[in-house]
């Protein structure tokens, strides 16, 4: 079994704000904020299919953290939003032990949907490319 690094690369700290499900895939890290925020996460052995592959829903998973995450922190004050569609082309894949980076690039953030793409790499290689139409939320009590 391959060991899982301790620490994060550098420039990565704790994610901002996590929730049960994620806690239960791993721990996440993330740089930046907005349309520059890049999430991390190193693929364990909780998070893998049974060919030893991180499973096509943890990295959808991942994949729908980052855009929500980028889109909402891309507002200020942030904005709501939640996943109306996400589309997956799977491309390659990731095993334990691997470091997964994300990159998003939003198309527009409109008065009620949003619309972006990420892709999901180790190292240098793409293994994920995902799009996403996010519908804006009120504010609780508004």
């Amino acid at each position: 079994m391959t060991d899982i690094p301790k620490t994060a690369p550098s420039g990565f700290g704790p994610i901002f704000r996590t929730s049960p499900f994620l806690d239960s895939l791993g721990t996440f890290y993330a740089k930046g904020m907005g349309a520059d925020m890049v999430l991390g996460v190193f693929v364990e052995v909780r998070a893998t299919n049974a060919r030893g592959a991180a499973h096509g829903g943890f990295l959808a998973g991942l994949a729908d953290v980052a855009l929500g995450y980028a889109m909402s922190s891309s507002e200020t004050p942030i904005g709501r939003f939640v996943t109306s569609a996400l589309t997956l082309n799977f491309a390659g894949a990731a095993h334990v032990g691997d470091w997964i980076e994300t990159r998003v690039d939003i198309q527009k953030l409109g008065r009620q949907l949003g619309f972006a793409n990420v892709y999901l790499s180790v190292k240098d290689k793409r293994i994920v490319h995902a799009s996403g139409t996010f519908l804006r939320v009120a504010e609780p009590g508004a």
